[in-house]
């Protein structure tokens, strides 16, 4: 979906494809068939965005074969869809029946990582509206926490460095301007936008910034002004933004709020939880973030006893679908990504003009809120776009044919 910005730029908006994983071309295929062209129908739209997922044998197999390139974009183009940004974070297996931990492998100290994420750039620049000169992906931030120290910390500036010397060739090449933004998440070295900033002004180079995933700023605590100020000053750019919903709990010590959030610890993916700190925070237990939060790596390990303090706020990270928030005594920070929104679009300017709506855990909800099906997957989705879609019209954006 393109809209028009009062300043005649155009914002793209589209939705991520890793809500439906598949690890090989002809998944990719079956996806834009049973999946992304149904939801495009549902918005009575010509012509939608995805934020394609490629998996490891999917990009191998696209890189390696022009024809099969051609083949993807000519079905793109055939069932109504366009593509201007990929999700590079996932590598494979995100569609596993555990992948927690997992999602942060290969990281950006193994030589793996910056090769893929060069083929999905060459990828990009063929897969890119002949009317669209630039591209974006996201990613890994840098590494999880635990799998950091200052060698491999180098080890990953210099590959973001000779990343972005690739994708100069690139744009020689093709005319085709592709940008990759780090995808700050809550237990990594890059947890926060302020922690993104000291490694990418030393990385120096206006192709690599920042994308802003607002659950994962609302699970952080961070406000969205504040964050987006210190991004300016420091001249980091904002690549993209993925708009998505944390999980809240207001008062996550009264036993029928436990139980509730307990419905959503799955054995999935991970849900890092976060909480301020407290008086009795150093016996209540929960990890110090660089943030001054107490955390937990999954929602699961924070319910049990007294691991996280819980006389303030509880929020985790679960992509809750932007349109439905869970009922009391649960909400969604969706005000965290309406106030973000309006920051980064609703100014004289965009900050970005690349947005995306990333809710991968539709099948990790509580086994009464999961979607039964591809028919009501597809009307989930159409009216996470359409709430997405008001949001920005609301703010002066004048949607496109």
């Amino acid at each position: 979906m393109r809209f028009r910005h009062p300043d005649g730029s155009t914002v793209h908006l589209a939705y991520c494809t890793n809500v439906h994983p598949a690890e090989t071309l002809d998944g990719v295929l079956a996806q834009l068939r049973d999946h992304c062209e149904p939801v495009r129908r549902r918005l009575g739209r010509d012509r939608l965005g995805i934020g394609l997922w490629l998996a490891k044998d999917a990009a191998h197999a696209l890189v390696t074969d022009p024809s099969a390139l051609r083949g993807l974009r000519c079905e793109l183009d055939r069932r109504g869809l366009e593509v201007v940004t990929l999700n590079g974070f996932p590598y494979e297996g995100f569609g596993a029946e555990e992948v927690k931990y997992r999602v942060y492998k290969p990281d950006w100290a193994d030589p793996e990582r910056l090769e893929h994420t060069t083929s999905l750039a060459r990828l990009l620049a063929g897969l890119l509206p002949d009317d669209v000169p630039d591209g974006s992906i996201s990613t890994l931030p840098l590494a999880w926490r635990t799998a950091h120290d200052p060698e491999r910390a180098e080890t990953s500036r210099t590959a973001l460095r000779t990343l972005a010397e690739r994708l100069d060739a690139l744009q020689e090449l093709t005319g085709r301007s592709i940008r990759i933004a780090l995808e700050p998440e809550p237990g990594c070295v890059v947890e926060t936008t302020h922690d993104a900033i000291e490694p990418l002004t030393a990385i120096g180079h206006d192709r690599i910034g920042i994308c802003v995933d607002t659950c994962h700023l609302a699970t952080s605590f961070e406000d969205p002004h504040t964050a987006l100020d210190d991004l300016t000053r420091a001249g980091v750019p904002v690549v993209k933004s993925q708009l998505s919903a944390a999980l809240h709990a207001e008062q996550p010590h009264l036993p029928e709020v436990r139980e509730a959030l307990a419905a959503f610890a799955e054995p999935r993916f991970l849900h890092q939880t976060r909480t301020f700190p407290t008086p009795d925070s150093a016996r209540a237990g929960g990890t110090p973030t660089a943030a001054g939060l107490r955390g937990t790596d999954d929602l699961a390990e924070a319910l049990a006893g007294n691991a996280l303090p819980d006389a303030a706020p509880w929020r985790a990270h679960f992509h809750v679908p932007l349109h439905a928030a869970p009922t009391a005594p649960l909400t969604s920070t969706l005000p965290v990504l309406k106030t973000a929104l309006t920051r980064l679009v609703g100014g004289p300017h965009p900050l970005t003009r690349h947005l995306e709506v990333e809710t991968y855990t539709w099948q990790a909800l509580p086994p009464e809120l999961r979607p039964r099906g591809r028919a009501q997957l597809a009307d989930g989705i159409a009216a996470e776009l359409t709430l997405a879609r008001d949001l920005l019209t609301d703010l002066g954006l004048k949607e496109l044919p």
